[in-house]
């Protein structure tokens, strides 16, 4: 891999720090605190704030603004015009700053098109948030989450494959695609050695 790419027209503020292979489309804008990790790409008309930490290998698609104390771990994909918040209860003529809530998005989770995660909430590893889904509390690793509010439909594998396992209960599934196993027990989705 090679250093970043910027586009001509992306504004990548001096201190920011961007990993090798990373790459910044048009009309970008990551300010000069951000930390982005090796091989990411950031659509056009991205916006990552001073105070975000982005992992490795993360597809941040067009339109999306990465506000500050927002954390995506490796391998995150951020859909087309998925929003962030950082403030729970927002006032123009009320200057809260430093009551930002801090909002983590574990390794492997999908945020799809046009959803809203609001700010406090951790998305666990792997989970996949529907299109259009606002995410007001924290989402359990490999969770299928849908709606307004989000509310758990089903589960999901580290493939992105939908898996036959009960919403409660336990139970024992393969992601369809990769034959990879998958054991729910007690509320908690992992994967089988």
């Amino acid at each position: 891999m090679s250093a970043a790419t910027i586009h001509p027209s992306a504004i990548v503020d001096d201190g920011a720090t961007l990993g090798t292979g990373t790459r910044v489309w048009h009309f970008a804008h990551v300010c000069a605190g951000a930390r982005i990790g090796d091989g990411c790409s950031l659509g056009q008309g991205t916006y990552v704030g001073n105070d975000v930490v982005i992992g490795h290998n993360v597809k941040i698609q067009n339109n999306v603004s990465v506000y500050d104390a927002v954390t995506l771990e490796d391998d995150v994909f951020c859909g087309p015009s998925m929003v962030f918040t950082n403030v729970f209860n927002p006032r123009a003529a009320v200057v809260r700053k430093n009551e930002y809530r801090r909002t983590l998005v574990r390794q492997g989770a999908t945020l799809g098109a046009n959803c809203t995660i609001v700010c406090g909430t951790t998305v666990g590893p792997y989970a996949f948030v529907g299109a259009g889904a606002v995410v007001s509390r924290d989402v359990p690793a490999f969770a299928l989450v849908a709606g307004v509010p989000a509310k758990q439909i089903g589960w999901m594998s580290r493939h992105g494959e939908r898996l036959a396992l009960p919403l409660a209960g336990d139970g024992e599934a393969a992601c369809p695609a990769t034959g990879e196993r998958y054991r729910l027990r007690d509320g908690q989705c992992e994967v089988l050695a």
